[in-house]
């Protein structure tokens, strides 16, 4: 696999493909994540690839979080860091690349944080943002062994959140908003740089201090939504372990149908009353700017999927 051979125009439109846990934790979806993105750029377009945590990563910092005594923080750490040390192996890269977030790991469960971020719920957002760092520094080495002219994105350098009206200080940290309007120097930055591809981190900001704040539950959904709002881009795709968004859920109903097209306020509703695959948060940063929202599966990509825009046709459910 090779890197598109031709240079992409300045102005060539932008695509952004989000990757869930359970797709980033399994060495064959990185296979195919790499094909996609490169299918991506032989249309011509620069690709934002944004990861979430391997699946149960967050859950696992969170209980290192809410662990007892530093004792215990220490086990639970230890068998996180072995996790990601393993997975780099299964993945054939070199697991040194994770030295500086295990160290930054080590750090936090002693209770040492960033100077300027102090508090619990700072020093919480800071340890919660490592399970993204490592999977997006992990696939980056990954792309980039398998030929593809990619570069790590810190997402915290793109996203800065804004303080909403009578904010708590746990949502200012644990589940911050960032301005989705398009943002024409992002894009010059990063078409600026001697890449088509970039992989970036779901879930994770910073705030006017420069400290780390997560985007709350649903959090790798909504910054592919903010990707794709900010950069205008032609679309935003949602990869996971599911086909699209049904008429019911499928595990349960074995009759449900797919829902192959929906505007913006039919997936809202469907969202809202509690479809898991899709968060409704990112569901408002693409309307309001435009941006067509795909869903497909990572194990399946020639299926159809669900499309998300502005207008549905006439005869949709």
């Amino acid at each position: 696999m090779t890197e598109t051979s031709h240079p992409l125009a300045p102005d060539a439109p932008w695509i952004v493909l989000k990757f869930g846990g359970t797709s980033v934790a399994r060495v064959e979806r990185w296979h195919s994540i790499a094909e996609l993105a490169q299918a991506r750029c032989a249309e011509g377009a620069r690709v934002v690839i944004v990861v979430s945590a391997l699946s149960g990563v967050t859950d696992a910092l969170k209980a290192i979080a809410d662990a007892g005594d530093v004792a215990d923080r220490r086990v639970r750490a230890e068998a996180l860091a072995q996790r990601h040390i393993d997975f780099a192996v299964e993945l054939g890269v070199d697991p040194a690349l994770l030295a500086p977030w295990l160290a930054q790991l080590s750090e936090l469960v002693a209770g040492g944080s960033d100077h300027r971020c102090e508090g619990f719920y700072a020093w919480q957002a800071e340890l919660l943002s490592l399970g993204e760092l490592m999977s997006s520094t992990l696939g980056n080495a990954v792309l980039r062994a398998a030929g593809v002219n990619s570069r790590w994105l810190d997402a915290r350098d793109c996203f800065e959140a804004q303080p909403q009206p009578n904010q708590s200080e746990w949502s200012c940290w644990l589940a911050a908003s960032v301005p989705a309007a398009r943002d024409d120097a992002l894009r010059e930055r990063l078409a600026s740089r001697q890449a088509a591809i970039f992989i970036t981190q779901g879930f994770i900001a910073r705030n006017a201090a420069g400290c780390t704040v997560l985007l709350g539950r649903g959090g790798s959904d909504t910054s592919a939504a903010y990707f794709g709002a900010c950069l205008g881009a032609d679309r935003v795709e949602i990869w996971s372990d599911v086909a699209g968004l049904f008429s019911a859920n499928p595990r349960d109903v074995p009759g449900a149908r797919l829902l192959r097209r929906l505007d913006f306020e039919e997936a809202q509703e469907i969202a809202t009353t509690g479809a898991k695959m899709l968060h409704p948060r990112c569901l408002s940063p693409l309307r309001r700017a435009g941006v067509p929202l795909w869903i497909r599966d990572t194990a399946h990509p020639g299926l159809t999927g669900t499309v998300i825009g502005p207008e549905a046709p006439d005869a949709a459910p």
